[in-house]
């Protein structure tokens, strides 16, 4: 008895890691449900054959602050979405913390800083945060067409709020999602994000 308990108790714990496990580059990325701010539900295999990224905002983090004021993550938006990219903005802020907005505020800002993402999903309790280990803001992640996790990391290389350093930077999103497109290895599929802290 106590032996099949035992068993059952591992079984448990590794089923509950496995929920729990990190997203890896080269793997499938995690599957996931979320509502934008339009109410609509959107998964992953919704997008199957089509490249995906995925980008972690707080319109209140300075490091945010410094890609949309300078109009370099909204270029971004539309250069790939031109190029049939689906980029989904992701929003995890918990209700009463920093960056938290309701869907009309969402959209609202989305029109203000004249944004292009496909969709800004709505993730006020962090479920799609925690699948994907975003920790901060912005933190960016790239799905190819097959569903793998091909890039997670930074924006770029420079860790600074200051947009004067953008032009210096490697820029490692556009580096990743241009590789992709053009059949070619990523240089670098996993690098350090920096941003403020996802608030959970």
């Amino acid at each position: 008895m106590r032996l099949e308990r035992f068993a059952l108790l591992a079984a448990t714990l590794l089923f509950s890691a496995s929920l729990m496990a990190r997203p890896e580059v080269g793997l499938p990325a995690p599957d996931f449900n979320a509502v934008d701010t339009a109410g609509q539900t959107h998964n992953l295999a919704d997008f199957a054959g089509r490249t995906v990224v995925l980008e972690w905002t707080n319109h209140d983090c300075p490091f945010v602050i410094k890609h949309y004021a300078s109009g370099n993550m909204q270029a971004l938006q539309q250069r790939y979405a031109d190029q049939g990219v689906v980029w989904l903005t992701v929003i995890s802020s918990a209700p009463g913390k920093q960056g938290y907005v309701t869907a009309n505020q969402a959209d609202e800002l989305t029109l203000a800083r004249e944004a292009a993402p496909a969709a800004v999903l709505l993730d006020p309790q962090g479920t799609l945060g925690r699948t994907f280990d975003a920790r901060v803001t912005p933190h960016m992640y790239v799905i190819d067409p097959e569903g793998v996790l091909v890039y997670m990391g930074g924006i770029d290389s420079v860790r600074s709020a200051d947009p004067a350093d953008i032009p210096r930077a490697t820029p490692y999103v556009v580096n990743a999602l241009d590789a992709l497109l053009a059949g070619e290895p990523i240089p670098d599929p996993v690098t350090q994000a920096y941003g403020c802290t996802v608030k959970y």
